[in-house]
């Protein structure tokens, strides 16, 4: 095909019926780039399968960043870990290696108010996010308004379920408020449930 060549209208429809969306969408530029470099066929595939992989990858990074909840957050970049002294940056830097999520043990922060414990579990949740695992930010109080809400026990089964799925689920703000002894057989239910097969985050004053 020449750079005169007209593009058929319906190529971009067959490519999105086959799941090539990026090469859809890049179509033109694709043709443009590959005549003007005078690609082979192998190169051309080569470029679209890479571009597709990617494109893919990206989506499954957005999914699951999606799916955790993180919401917004301050970046460990911009930390001052000169303030307040009492968080131990050596054990932080540790817990965002991620060991512990491939060993499916857990990691409970524990800071006075105002230390930004969730700030660094949020980070936490984002990096495992990025390295491949699936992820969940929910705060205790939510957490029990939710299982609590359930008005069936099938109803409760699946959202217990919900929470055991993720590789990572960090419950903020146990013990901030006092929690009667239901609440307390439901948070029981989801830690046993993913006990030494999936790891928690836990950060509590």
């Amino acid at each position: 095909m020449t750079s005169l060549d007209p593009i058929p209208t319906t190529l971009s429809d067959h490519l999105r019926q086959l799941g090539l969306s990026q090469t859809a969408a890049d179509l033109n530029d694709l043709i443009a780039r590959a005549t003007q470099k005078r690609w082979s066929p192998a190169v051309l595939l080569e470029t679209v399968v890479r571009a597709e992989l990617d494109a893919r990858a990206r989506q499954r990074v957005e999914r699951r960043l999606k799916e955790a909840r993180i919401g917004r957050f301050k970046a460990m970049a911009d930390f001052e870990w000169t303030w307040p002294k009492q968080i131990h940056r050596p054990s932080v830097e540790r817990v965002l290696t991620l060991d512990f999520v491939t060993k499916r043990e857990n990691a409970i922060l524990v800071a006075a108010q105002g230390l930004e414990k969730t700030m660094v579990a949020k980070n936490l949740l984002h990096q495992a996010v990025l390295a491949g695992h699936s992820a969940r930010f929910i705060t205790a109080s939510d957490l029990v308004l939710d299982l609590t809400a359930q008005e069936t026990a099938r109803a409760l089964e699946r959202r217990l379920r919900v929470y055991a799925r993720p590789s990572l689920l960090c419950i903020d703000e146990i013990g901030y408020l006092s929690y009667d002894a239901h609440a307390a057989d439901l948070l029981f239910q989801v830690v046993s449930r993913r006990y030494e097969q999936k790891s928690i985050v836990l950060t509590t004053n």
